[in-house]
């Protein structure tokens, strides 16, 4: 047999080092992790987070793992709750394709193991970029949301192979971590269909556990069903449905393409992905109305067909009765930045969603599948927003790039503005500064545990 998927992967995370990194992966891996603090201290009053980290607290790990706020635990269990933490909000990065993903997720199992096995700044970053690489030229080759199937599958194979270059493991070893990680962790899509529950912000964080699971298993010499891809039962044949070759990664033959991480958008407002260029719509809508919404008698969306079918067409989107529900509704989302003017953390408290002004705002809003956008994405996220006034009168804007996404980047400023937003409220300015000066400096890192107890 020719050379297998896994052991094309296998291959690459053992030979990636620091040196084939490009400056420009390098400064993006420092945005993320700042990026990703950010996120998680802003879901650290979320009841999920106090549920994780009380089952954490009852394992410990050796080495172990540190856990964001305070505690440790095995690496398997720091890495479920630093990266349920990351991922919470809805307001870390995402990765729009075939396949939509949220690769920063990735940096919980990174931290994790990197500081397990004691590793350095630049093993962190590299790591990192191996994980965005994995991910993301997955989500490019194929769909799993049209069978069904939710993105965190990827999870696990892009966190096993992290992990595993961490370990510093051999191919060999490599390739049975990742048929380990990828033969037991397919995910149902139905975490992110109807009402959302806790879970939604949990689901990445368990594929990661597992990924890192699965490393562990392979250090010590665990095989793994082979060819996991290419199996008369493996991946290509139940899942995915479909073979598939992933473009060449970064560095890999010579690829001129780059680093994937810098493909990827920072968000600038804590709502799913597929909503931000709706949100920036309504709040230039709204500046066209001088902030007076009285007038609004009807708000018509048209969007695409990832953002219909993942945001804009379920029921419980116009009334959400959960947080997970609110952050992933295209009619809330964007009736609340028409309505307040923005979309911010306090957007999904539960006293705003269910405040009957905005319930009944957001009841003036349809969602219209437009076919002449869909081809537009994932190049861009292309949502048209048009207001109906009482006295006749229509405003329309269109949004396809909004701010945070590639083709309109959010700034090392802007990063570090969202970063304070979050850490400064419960930290304080010194501490933050401290943080910001750790992670502007990552590659020269010497410490992960000093580094995550900053948030003790």
């Amino acid at each position: 047999m020719s050379q297998t998927l896994a052991d094309r992967l296998a291959h690459y995370a053992a030979g990636l080092t620091f040196e084939h990194l490009t400056r420009e992966a390098v400064h993006e891996t420092k945005r993320r992790v700042i990026d990703s603090f950010a996120t998680a201290v802003g879901a650290m009053p979320a009841e999920a987070y106090a549920i994780a980290r009380k089952c954490a607290a009852r394992v410990s790990g050796h080495p172990g793992a540190s856990i964001l706020g305070g505690g440790t635990s095995s690496p398997e269990w720091a890495t479920f709750v630093n990266g349920l933490l990351i991922r919470y909000l809805d307001f870390n990065d995402t990765y729009l394709a075939k396949e939509p993903a949220h690769p920063s997720d990735n940096l919980a199992p990174v931290f994790a193991v990197g500081e397990a096995v004691n590793a350095g700044g630049k093993d962190l970053i590299t790591g990192a970029v191996l994980a965005y690489e994995i991910q993301c030229r997955f989500c490019d080759a194929a769909s799993l949301r049209k069978h069904g199937v939710d993105h965190v599958t990827y999870g696990a194979i892009s966190s096993a192979a992290a992990a595993a270059r961490l370990m510093r493991l051999s191919p060999t070893k490599i390739t049975h971590a990742i048929g380990l990680a990828g033969v037991c962790n397919v995910a149902l899509r139905q975490t992110r269909s109807g009402e959302l529950s806790m879970w939604k912000g949990c689901a990445f964080a368990n594929a990661a556990r597992n990924g890192v699971f699965a490393a562990t298993l392979a250090a010590d010499g665990m095989s793994g069903p082979a060819p996991i891809f290419e199996g008369d039962l493996g991946f290509f044949q139940l899942v995915s449905r479909e073979p598939f070759v992933p473009a060449p990664f970064g560095s890999e033959s010579g690829n001129a393409d780059g680093f994937m991480i810098n493909k990827t958008y920072i968000k600038f407002w804590p709502a799913e992905y597929h909503s931000q260029s709706a949100i920036d719509a309504a709040i230039q809508l709204r500046t066209e109305l001088g902030g007076d919404v009285s007038g609004v008698t009807a708000i018509d969306i048209h969007t695409f067909e990832a953002s219909y079918n993942i945001i804009g067409k379920y029921k419980e989107a116009w009334a959400p009765k959960t947080r997970e529900t609110a952050d992933h509704s295209l009619p809330y989302c964007t009736a609340a930045a028409l309505f307040d003017g923005d979309v911010t953390l306090d957007t999904f408290d539960e006293k705003r969603f269910t405040d009957p002004a905005l319930v009944a705002f957001t009841g003036k809003v349809n969602v219209h599948l437009d076919d002449a956008l869909t081809p537009r994405y994932p190049r861009g996220i292309p949502n048209r927003i048009t207001v109906t006034l009482a006295d006749g009168r229509k405003l329309q804007k269109e949004v396809e790039f909004p701010r945070g996404h590639a083709g309109n980047p959010m700034t090392d400023a802007e990063v570090e503005t969202k970063f304070r937003g979050t850490v400064e409220p419960r930290y304080g300015k010194a501490r933050a500064d401290a943080i910001l000066a750790q992670c502007w400096d990552l590659e020269n890192l010497t410490s992960v545990t000093e580094l995550i107890r900053l948030f003790d």
